[in-house]
């Protein structure tokens, strides 16, 4: 069977006219379940789209720097000494050794522990030893693999791993105005300050915690102290461009403890929920098909009281333990083999539905790509100079690819181009 057939790419069926009061067909188990569809959105999603990853309050001096894994991709936001903040990958550019060991720190420079190479906070090479030796040696272009970052108007840093120098994927198409809606007109994201981080590790696809976080439909029956938090009577979400808002009318007692709550999901991977005293920023990274972390960086208002932040953290870190169990059962199930997908609630589960989506809409993009080229395209993928080395580097990496190409012609696994 065709990987496009099994993961549902292979036909395209066209969708019902009208399906806002009728029940809504979930993506398939395959979606969650398949290496192949995982390795398609590592190419599709997460080394083209904007993600946002933290805020700059973490990065708040020169040489502060933290490291980050998302789907395989590691890499290293830091603020340099004017000031700016940074990014790339955690690749040094001579032997592809990791640069930067611990989580976090501060550094003066980047030093690779394999041959030596040093490098500035901005990413440039200050360093290789005995290459000052060679001639046609640039060390210009040997600077660390740059991403894109993006500091928005709360000061939430977001970041691309698209390779070309001009991501495909603009900020604004997916996430235009979402700094400056109003409900965080109310907040000075200033006034907050790490708290503590903490994870989650879970046996479980990363949609099915997007699935999970954007509906509450199963928040009367798995969560009885959602009602302390949000009133279920009136939450609702709505879907705009690349994010989806989560809105419910607090009562009195609730505005009264803080607990007015301003949350957003951002696709693909993370969600913030805003409150008076406390900001959870969560991120869902997945470590292959069936495996996935959940990722917390817990924020306090400098201003609030011990209690009110603590009253709503633990109300929080019970949900979020609550949904990780959720999650992993349906998970299990969907590797048996049994269930196809289901029928999801148009107007209860509009958030999923909203969500799976913009997945689908990703994914059959980059595959259409894919049949145009005849290959797989990898965004993130290093960009080889135009001079006579690099040529000599694409002919052994066509090479390679003829490889896999004949490897596929003869009946093993791969991608049906």
């Amino acid at each position: 069977m065709a990987i496009l057939d099994y993961i549902g790419l292979g036909r395209q069926t066209p969708a019902a006219k009208d399906e806002s009061n009728s029940p809504v067909r979930a993506l398939p188990a395959s979606w969650y379940t398949s290496e192949e569809m995982y390795q398609l959105e590592r190419r599709a999603i997460f080394s083209k789209r904007w993600m946002l990853i933290t805020h700059r309050a973490r990065l708040d001096q020169a040489g502060d720097y933290l490291k980050f894994d998302i789907a395989g991709y590691e890499f290293v936001l830091c603020r340099d000494r004017k000031g700016e903040i940074n990014g790339f990958h955690n690749v040094c550019r001579h032997r592809a050794f990791p640069v930067v060991e611990s989580q976090q720190g501060t550094a003066k420079i980047f030093a690779c522990k394999y041959h030596g190479w040093s490098y500035g906070l901005d990413g440039r090479l200050a360093k290789a030893p005995k290459y000052d030796e060679l001639e046609n040696f640039d060390k210009g272009q040997n600077g660390l693999f740059p991403i894109h970052v993006r500091v928005d108007a709360c000061g939430f840093v977001w970041v691309n791993l698209d390779g070309n120098k001009t991501p495909e994927v603009p900020w604004e198409e997916d996430f235009d105005g979402v700094d400056t809606q109003k409900r965080y007109m109310v907040y000075n994201f200033d006034d907050y300050v790490l708290d503590h981080e903490y994870r989650l590790d879970g046996a479980y696809n990363w949609k099915i915690l997007a699935d999970n976080f954007n509906e509450c439909y199963h928040c009367p029956t798995a969560h009885p102290d959602i009602p302390t938090l949000a009133d279920i009577e009136t939450h609702d979400v709505a879907g705009i461009d690349g994010y989806i808002t989560h809105q419910s009318i607090p009562t009195e007692e609730q505005k009264r403890l803080g607990m007015a709550i301003a949350s957003t999901y951002f696709f693909p991977n993370v969600s913030i929920s805003v409150l008076p005293h406390f900001i959870m920023l969560q991120r869902f990274l997945p470590h292959g098909p069936k495996s996935s972390s959940m990722h917390y960086q817990i924020f306090r208002n400098k201003h609030s009281s011990e209690a009110d932040f603590q009253r709503i953290h633990q109300l929080y870190a019970k949900v979020v333990a609550e949904d990780k169990n959720l999650c992993e059962l349906a998970q299990k199930n969907l590797n048996a083999g049994v269930f196809v997908n289901g029928q999801m609630h148009p107007r209860l589960e509009k958030g999923p539905l909203y969500f799976q989506q913009r997945a689908r809409e990703a994914i059959k993009q980059h595959v259409a790509q894919e049949k145009a080229a005849r290959r797989e395209i990898w965004p993130a993928q290093q960009r080889l100079p135009g001079d006579a080395a690099a040529a000599v580097s694409k002919e052994d990496v066509d090479l390679c690819s003829g490889l896999a190409c004949r490897s596929d012609q003869a009946g093993q696994a791969g991608l049906e181009w």
